[in-house]
Protein backbone atom coordinates (compact mmCIF):
# COMPACT_ATOMS: atom_id res chain seq x y z
CA UNK A 1 0.00 0.00 0.00
CA UNK A 2 1.38 3.41 -0.96
CA UNK A 3 1.87 5.98 1.76
CA UNK A 4 3.02 9.54 1.29
CA UNK A 5 5.06 11.50 3.81
CA UNK A 6 1.79 12.92 5.14
CA UNK A 7 0.40 9.42 5.60
CA UNK A 8 3.55 8.39 7.43
CA UNK A 9 3.24 11.41 9.72
CA UNK A 10 -0.38 10.52 10.43
CA UNK A 11 0.68 6.98 11.22
CA UNK A 12 3.20 8.27 13.73
CA UNK A 13 0.59 10.41 15.45
CA UNK A 14 -1.85 7.50 15.58
CA UNK A 15 0.81 5.29 17.14
CA UNK A 16 1.69 7.93 19.71
CA UNK A 17 5.05 8.84 18.10
CA UNK A 18 5.79 12.45 17.31
CA UNK A 19 2.74 13.83 19.08
CA UNK A 20 3.73 17.38 18.18
CA UNK A 21 4.40 16.63 14.52
CA UNK A 22 1.20 18.32 13.38
CA UNK A 23 1.94 21.62 15.12
CA UNK A 24 3.83 24.63 13.88
CA UNK A 25 7.00 23.16 12.29
CA UNK A 26 9.06 25.92 13.95
CA UNK A 27 8.15 24.98 17.53
CA UNK A 28 10.99 24.23 19.92
CA UNK A 29 11.70 20.70 21.06
CA UNK A 30 13.06 19.56 24.37
CA UNK A 31 16.78 19.82 24.89
CA UNK A 32 18.71 16.70 23.84
CA UNK A 33 20.98 17.02 26.89
CA UNK A 34 19.76 17.59 30.45
CA UNK A 35 20.30 21.11 31.70
CA UNK A 36 21.17 22.57 28.30
CA UNK A 37 19.09 25.17 26.49
CA UNK A 38 18.65 24.83 22.75
CA UNK A 39 18.67 28.46 21.73
CA UNK A 40 19.53 28.32 18.06
CA UNK A 41 16.80 28.68 15.47
CA UNK A 42 16.28 26.25 12.62
CA UNK A 43 18.78 26.51 9.81
CA UNK A 44 15.91 26.97 7.34
CA UNK A 45 14.37 29.90 9.20
CA UNK A 46 15.20 33.57 8.66
CA UNK A 47 14.32 34.36 12.28
CA UNK A 48 17.39 35.26 14.28
CA UNK A 49 19.66 35.32 11.24
CA UNK A 50 23.20 36.11 12.27
CA UNK A 51 22.80 34.71 15.79
CA UNK A 52 25.84 32.85 17.12
CA UNK A 53 25.67 29.07 16.87
CA UNK A 54 26.56 26.93 19.86
CA UNK A 55 27.65 23.64 18.24
CA UNK A 56 26.60 21.65 21.30
CA UNK A 57 23.09 23.08 21.34
CA UNK A 58 22.40 23.31 17.61
CA UNK A 59 19.10 21.77 16.60
CA UNK A 60 16.21 22.68 14.31
CA UNK A 61 13.00 23.75 16.03
CA UNK A 62 11.02 21.02 14.32
CA UNK A 63 11.08 17.34 15.14
CA UNK A 64 12.81 14.88 12.88
CA UNK A 65 10.35 13.77 10.21
CA UNK A 66 9.34 10.14 9.74
CA UNK A 67 11.14 8.22 7.02
CA UNK A 68 14.52 6.85 6.02
CA UNK A 69 17.40 9.19 6.81
CA UNK A 70 20.63 8.43 4.93
CA UNK A 71 23.37 9.73 7.22
CA UNK A 72 27.03 10.14 6.22
CA UNK A 73 29.61 9.26 8.87
CA UNK A 74 33.31 10.20 9.18
CA UNK A 75 35.88 8.47 6.95
CA UNK A 76 38.59 8.79 9.59
CA UNK A 77 38.28 12.03 11.54
CA UNK A 78 35.56 12.14 14.19
CA UNK A 79 35.26 15.90 13.71
CA UNK A 80 33.69 15.34 10.30
CA UNK A 81 30.31 14.16 11.62
CA UNK A 82 27.99 17.09 10.90
CA UNK A 83 25.71 18.81 13.39
CA UNK A 84 22.70 17.73 11.37
CA UNK A 85 23.90 14.12 11.35
CA UNK A 86 24.28 14.21 15.15
CA UNK A 87 20.79 15.64 15.52
CA UNK A 88 19.29 13.00 13.22
CA UNK A 89 21.08 10.11 14.94
CA UNK A 90 19.83 11.32 18.33
CA UNK A 91 16.24 11.59 17.08
CA UNK A 92 15.72 8.40 15.08
CA UNK A 93 13.99 5.33 16.48
CA UNK A 94 16.57 2.89 15.10
CA UNK A 95 19.83 2.91 13.16
CA UNK A 96 20.57 0.51 10.29
CA UNK A 97 24.30 -0.13 9.87
CA UNK A 98 26.81 -2.41 8.16
CA UNK A 99 28.57 -3.53 11.33
CA UNK A 100 26.91 -2.86 14.68
CA UNK A 101 30.29 -2.95 16.44
CA UNK A 102 31.73 -0.19 14.27
CA UNK A 103 28.65 2.01 14.54
CA UNK A 104 28.29 1.46 18.31
CA UNK A 105 31.89 2.60 18.77
CA UNK A 106 31.21 5.73 16.70
CA UNK A 107 28.00 6.58 18.55
CA UNK A 108 29.65 6.12 21.95
CA UNK A 109 32.06 8.94 21.10
CA UNK A 110 29.08 11.30 20.96
CA UNK A 111 27.05 9.83 23.81
CA UNK A 112 24.35 8.46 21.51
CA UNK A 113 22.55 5.28 22.57
CA UNK A 114 20.07 3.99 19.99
CA UNK A 115 18.92 0.51 18.92
CA UNK A 116 21.13 -0.82 16.12
CA UNK A 117 20.19 -3.28 13.39
CA UNK A 118 22.62 -4.85 10.94
CA UNK A 119 21.88 -4.14 7.28
CA UNK A 120 24.48 -5.43 4.85
CA UNK A 121 24.84 -7.40 1.61
CA UNK A 122 24.41 -10.77 3.33
CA UNK A 123 21.10 -10.09 5.10
CA UNK A 124 19.56 -7.23 3.10
CA UNK A 125 17.03 -9.33 1.17
CA UNK A 126 15.83 -10.95 4.39
CA UNK A 127 15.46 -7.85 6.58
CA UNK A 128 14.36 -5.33 3.95
CA UNK A 129 10.61 -6.21 4.15
CA UNK A 130 10.54 -5.53 7.91
CA UNK A 131 12.32 -2.21 7.42
CA UNK A 132 9.80 -1.15 4.79
CA UNK A 133 6.96 -2.10 7.12
CA UNK A 134 8.50 0.09 9.83
CA UNK A 135 8.65 3.00 7.39
CA UNK A 136 4.99 2.45 6.52
CA UNK A 137 4.16 2.74 10.23
CA UNK A 138 5.89 6.11 10.33
CA UNK A 139 9.11 5.11 12.08
CA UNK A 140 12.19 7.28 11.82
CA UNK A 141 15.14 5.18 10.67
CA UNK A 142 18.74 6.12 9.92
CA UNK A 143 20.93 4.27 7.45
CA UNK A 144 24.69 4.57 7.97
CA UNK A 145 27.76 2.82 6.58
CA UNK A 146 30.93 1.97 8.45
CA UNK A 147 32.55 5.11 7.01
CA UNK A 148 31.48 7.78 4.56
CA UNK A 149 28.28 8.19 2.59
CA UNK A 150 25.90 5.19 2.41
CA UNK A 151 25.18 3.63 -1.00
CA UNK A 152 28.57 4.77 -2.40
CA UNK A 153 30.18 1.31 -2.74
CA UNK A 154 28.10 0.36 0.32
CA UNK A 155 24.71 -1.33 0.92
CA UNK A 156 21.47 0.61 0.75
CA UNK A 157 20.58 1.15 -2.91
CA UNK A 158 17.89 -1.55 -3.04
CA UNK A 159 16.37 -0.30 0.23
CA UNK A 160 16.18 3.28 -1.05
CA UNK A 161 14.74 2.13 -4.37
CA UNK A 162 12.08 0.01 -2.62
CA UNK A 163 11.12 2.88 -0.29
CA UNK A 164 10.81 5.32 -3.18
CA UNK A 165 8.71 2.83 -5.14
CA UNK A 166 6.15 3.01 -2.30
CA UNK A 167 6.44 6.79 -2.05
CA UNK A 168 7.86 6.46 1.46
CA UNK A 169 9.88 9.48 2.64
CA UNK A 170 13.65 9.33 2.08
CA UNK A 171 16.10 12.12 2.85
CA UNK A 172 19.83 12.53 3.47
CA UNK A 173 22.18 14.21 5.92
CA UNK A 174 25.23 14.61 3.67
CA UNK A 175 28.81 14.58 4.84
CA UNK A 176 32.14 12.85 4.36
CA UNK A 177 32.94 11.04 1.12
CA UNK A 178 36.29 9.42 0.37
CA UNK A 179 35.83 9.68 -3.39
CA UNK A 180 35.07 13.42 -3.40
CA UNK A 181 37.77 14.17 -0.82
CA UNK A 182 40.36 12.38 -2.96
CA UNK A 183 39.17 14.19 -6.08
CA UNK A 184 39.48 17.61 -4.49
CA UNK A 185 43.00 16.84 -3.25
CA UNK A 186 44.23 15.14 -6.42
CA UNK A 187 45.03 18.23 -8.46
CA UNK A 188 43.21 16.63 -11.41
CA UNK A 189 40.27 18.15 -13.34
CA UNK A 190 37.13 17.93 -11.15
CA UNK A 191 34.58 19.33 -13.60
CA UNK A 192 33.66 15.98 -15.20
CA UNK A 193 34.35 12.75 -13.32
CA UNK A 194 33.22 9.14 -13.06
CA UNK A 195 33.22 7.19 -9.80
CA UNK A 196 33.56 3.49 -10.66
CA UNK A 197 33.91 1.93 -7.20
CA UNK A 198 36.04 -1.21 -6.89
CA UNK A 199 37.49 -2.75 -10.04
CA UNK A 200 37.21 -6.53 -10.49
CA UNK A 201 39.95 -8.30 -8.49
CA UNK A 202 41.10 -10.54 -11.37
CA UNK A 203 43.28 -9.13 -14.14
CA UNK A 204 41.12 -10.15 -17.12
CA UNK A 205 37.82 -8.66 -15.94
CA UNK A 206 39.66 -5.63 -14.57
CA UNK A 207 41.28 -4.88 -17.92
CA UNK A 208 37.98 -5.30 -19.73
CA UNK A 209 36.32 -2.87 -17.33
CA UNK A 210 39.08 -0.31 -17.85
CA UNK A 211 38.75 -0.64 -21.63
CA UNK A 212 35.14 0.56 -21.37
CA UNK A 213 36.32 3.91 -19.96
CA UNK A 214 39.56 4.50 -21.86
CA UNK A 215 38.01 7.03 -24.27
CA UNK A 216 35.84 8.80 -21.68
CA UNK A 217 36.76 12.47 -21.36
CA UNK A 218 36.50 12.48 -17.58
CA UNK A 219 38.58 12.05 -14.45
CA UNK A 220 38.15 8.49 -13.15
CA UNK A 221 37.88 7.55 -9.46
CA UNK A 222 38.34 4.01 -8.13
CA UNK A 223 38.53 2.29 -4.76
CA UNK A 224 41.23 -0.37 -4.52
CA UNK A 225 42.55 -2.83 -1.96
CA UNK A 226 46.22 -2.55 -0.96
CA UNK A 227 47.28 -6.00 -2.18
CA UNK A 228 45.99 -5.33 -5.71
CA UNK A 229 47.09 -1.71 -6.04
CA UNK A 230 50.34 -2.21 -7.99
CA UNK A 231 48.73 -4.62 -10.46
CA UNK A 232 45.70 -2.36 -10.92
CA UNK A 233 47.89 0.69 -11.58
CA UNK A 234 49.93 -1.29 -14.12
CA UNK A 235 46.75 -2.34 -15.95
CA UNK A 236 45.51 1.26 -15.89
CA UNK A 237 48.76 2.49 -17.44
CA UNK A 238 48.52 -0.08 -20.20
CA UNK A 239 44.81 0.17 -21.00
CA UNK A 240 44.14 3.86 -20.31
CA UNK A 241 47.55 5.16 -21.33
CA UNK A 242 50.17 6.63 -19.03
CA UNK A 243 48.10 9.42 -17.48
CA UNK A 244 48.65 11.61 -14.42
CA UNK A 245 47.06 10.11 -11.31
CA UNK A 246 46.89 10.42 -7.53
CA UNK A 247 46.72 7.81 -4.78
CA UNK A 248 44.92 8.84 -1.59
CA UNK A 249 45.17 6.98 1.69
CA UNK A 250 44.39 7.65 5.36
CA UNK A 251 42.20 10.57 4.26
CA UNK A 252 41.29 13.09 7.01
CA UNK A 253 43.59 11.30 9.46
CA UNK A 254 46.83 12.53 10.98
CA UNK A 255 48.99 10.61 8.49
CA UNK A 256 46.94 11.46 5.41
CA UNK A 257 48.91 10.83 2.22
CA UNK A 258 48.46 11.92 -1.39
CA UNK A 259 50.98 10.48 -3.85
CA UNK A 260 50.83 12.01 -7.32
CA UNK A 261 52.54 10.98 -10.55
CA UNK A 262 52.10 9.15 -13.83
CA UNK A 263 50.35 5.78 -13.64
CA UNK A 264 53.45 3.86 -14.69
CA UNK A 265 55.61 5.57 -12.04
CA UNK A 266 53.01 4.96 -9.34
CA UNK A 267 52.75 1.29 -10.32
CA UNK A 268 56.52 0.94 -10.08
CA UNK A 269 56.56 2.68 -6.68
CA UNK A 270 54.03 0.30 -5.12
CA UNK A 271 55.68 -2.74 -6.70
CA UNK A 272 58.91 -1.74 -4.96
CA UNK A 273 57.45 -0.40 -1.70
CA UNK A 274 54.84 -3.10 -1.25
CA UNK A 275 51.13 -2.71 -0.44
CA UNK A 276 50.17 0.42 1.52
CA UNK A 277 48.18 0.26 4.71
CA UNK A 278 44.40 0.24 4.25
CA UNK A 279 42.20 0.76 1.23
CA UNK A 280 43.07 3.58 -1.12
CA UNK A 281 41.34 5.88 -3.58
CA UNK A 282 42.84 6.06 -7.08
CA UNK A 283 42.14 9.21 -9.10
CA UNK A 284 43.14 9.11 -12.78
CA UNK A 285 43.19 12.16 -15.04
CA UNK A 286 41.23 12.30 -18.32
CA UNK A 287 42.84 11.38 -21.65
CA UNK A 288 44.78 14.06 -23.49
CA UNK A 289 42.94 15.72 -26.40
CA UNK A 290 43.46 14.16 -29.81
CA UNK A 291 46.75 15.21 -31.38
CA UNK A 292 45.28 16.29 -34.69
CA UNK A 293 47.75 14.11 -36.66
CA UNK A 294 46.56 13.33 -40.17
CA UNK A 295 45.36 9.77 -40.84
CA UNK A 296 48.04 9.25 -43.48
CA UNK A 297 50.74 10.22 -40.99
CA UNK A 298 49.34 7.81 -38.40
CA UNK A 299 49.29 4.96 -40.91
CA UNK A 300 52.83 5.73 -42.01
CA UNK A 301 54.08 5.72 -38.44
CA UNK A 302 52.23 2.47 -37.71
CA UNK A 303 53.86 0.79 -40.75
CA UNK A 304 57.24 1.93 -39.53
CA UNK A 305 56.67 0.60 -36.02
CA UNK A 306 55.15 -2.70 -37.22
CA UNK A 307 58.29 -3.38 -39.20
CA UNK A 308 60.28 -3.83 -36.00
CA UNK A 309 57.73 -4.31 -33.20
CA UNK A 310 54.84 -6.61 -32.40
CA UNK A 311 51.36 -5.26 -33.05
CA UNK A 312 50.75 -4.75 -29.34
CA UNK A 313 54.03 -2.90 -28.77
CA UNK A 314 53.59 -0.79 -31.89
CA UNK A 315 50.13 0.30 -30.77
CA UNK A 316 51.36 1.03 -27.24
CA UNK A 317 54.23 3.19 -28.47
CA UNK A 318 52.11 5.18 -30.91
CA UNK A 319 49.43 5.70 -28.25
CA UNK A 320 52.10 7.17 -25.98
CA UNK A 321 53.44 9.38 -28.78
CA UNK A 322 50.08 10.74 -29.94
CA UNK A 323 47.67 10.35 -27.01
CA UNK A 324 45.25 8.55 -29.31
CA UNK A 325 43.11 5.72 -27.92
CA UNK A 326 44.71 2.28 -28.12
CA UNK A 327 41.45 0.76 -29.29
CA UNK A 328 41.43 3.03 -32.36
CA UNK A 329 45.10 2.43 -33.14
CA UNK A 330 44.73 -1.32 -32.68
CA UNK A 331 41.96 -1.45 -35.27
CA UNK A 332 44.02 0.55 -37.74
CA UNK A 333 47.08 -1.64 -37.16
CA UNK A 334 45.06 -4.78 -37.85
CA UNK A 335 43.73 -3.23 -41.05
CA UNK A 336 47.28 -2.38 -42.18
CA UNK A 337 48.43 -5.94 -41.45
CA UNK A 338 45.52 -7.32 -43.49
CA UNK A 339 46.43 -5.08 -46.40
CA UNK A 340 50.03 -6.23 -46.25
CA UNK A 341 49.05 -9.93 -46.45
CA UNK A 342 46.68 -9.55 -49.43
CA UNK A 343 48.08 -10.78 -52.75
Amino acid sequence: MRQTAENASAARRASGKGANAGRDPNHRVAASKPGRTQSVVSSNSSEGAGSPVDPWDWTPRHELAPGLHIVATPIGNLGDLTLRALWALRQVDRILCEDTRVTRKLLSCYGIDKPLEAYHDHNADRVRPAILEALRRGDRLALVSDAGTPLVSDPGYKLVRAALAENLPVTAAPGASASLTALTLSGLPPDVFLFAGFLPPRAGPRRRALAEWQDLAATLIFFEGPSRLAAALSDMAEILGDRPAAIARELTKRHEEMRRGMLSALAEHYRAAGPPRGEVVVVVGPPEPASGIADTDIDARLRCLLASLSLRDAVAQLATETGLARRTLYGRALALQDEATKP
